[in-house]
């Protein structure tokens, strides 16, 4: 296998357990290690293209990707984290196919793709369920521990939050609550449980959701945090219910990516141009792919 290839979910799925594991040293010797806290570039890219939570929904996936690829116009690609768990039937073992081919592409891009972990990525540290992904590898390639550790070592390289210098703050849920501005510059440099709870697992207050792991946080949160750090926008998964709705003067927006939850608000992403500053989510596109309210056949 050489560097650069990116594996289609089809190919990863029907991979031979010798072909996986010549997969998984490829991506070990591939995939960048990110810090917890990424300052991501913006000049000399037209847009950022960002997608929410897909669960294992490749074929979402994988027209996110073609709006990443098309056209010779150099984009950033933005993920929020939770790419394994709950798939669709018909993405067969989704999680598997899902998380490696994304991670190939990081591979391949490693200077415009960024996977941000979500709460499923984060799960070796606090436990997230329904977890299907330890079942789905062994499935696919035999009751070996060590793939499933390595898929999940993989996953773990991204960081958990990220800024855009046009304003942008992004995460999986959402951000450190902290009692003074300073200590923003510094809250990354070491993230214990507490921190971690607070980015991957917290609900915004206007979701039904409560997980329990940390409390949620308003729009008076929000807003500190931001004007603390000088940005304008927070894009964000986790939160279902909410998803495509814009809370808080246009400061907050939920993403889904996946089927699973298309009944609250679609499959979309969002794409954020990057010659300007932007101020608020007006200046941002929403876009739903086709996929949603589509099936296909069942994958085994």
């Amino acid at each position: 296998m050489q560097a650069g290839w990116v594996p289609s979910p089809e190919e990863i799925l029907a991979l031979a357990p010798a072909a996986a594991d010549d997969l998984f040293d490829l991506l070990e010797r591939t995939v960048p290690v990110r810090p917890m806290f990424v300052k991501l570039p913006a000049a000399g890219f037209r847009e950022a293209i960002v997608f929410g939570d897909s669960h294992g929904d490749w074929r979402s996936t994988l027209e996110v990707e073609s709006r990443f690829l098309s056209g010779g116009v150099a984009r950033l690609l933005l993920g929020l984290g939770d790419y394994i768990d709950r798939a669709p039937k018909d993405c067969g073992k989704g999680s598997v196919a899902n998380a490696l081919h994304l991670l190939a592409l990081e591979a391949r891009y490693p200077d415009r793709v960024f996977l941000l972990q979500g709460n499923h990525e984060t799960s070796r540290r606090i436990p997230a369920f329904p977890h299907h992904l330890p079942e789905e590898v062994d499935a696919l390639w035999g009751a070996d521990g060590t793939r499933y550790t390595r898929l999940m070592g993989l996953l773990e390289r991204g960081p958990i939050a990220a800024v855009i210098p046009t304003g942008v703050y992004l995460a999986h849920a959402g951000f450190p609550l902290i009692s003074s501005p300073s200590e923003w510059a510094t809250a990354f440099d070491s993230v214990d449980d507490d921190l971690l709870a607070q980015v991957v697992w917290s609900e915004c207050d206007v979701s039904e959701n409560r997980r329990g792991a940390t409390a949620p946080w308003g729009a008076r949160d929000l807003e500190r945090f931001l004007r603390s750090n000088g940005l304008r926008i927070f894009l964000r998964g986790h939160d279902p219910d909410i998803t495509g709705q814009p809370l808080f003067d246009g400061r907050c927006l939920t993403l889904q990516t996946t089927r699973l939850y298309q009944r609250f608000g679609g499959v979309i992403i969002a794409r954020l141009p990057l010659g300007h500053p932007l101020e608020s989510l007006r200046d941002a596109g929403i876009e739903h792919l086709p996929t949603e309210g589509r099936t296909f056949p069942v994958l085994d």
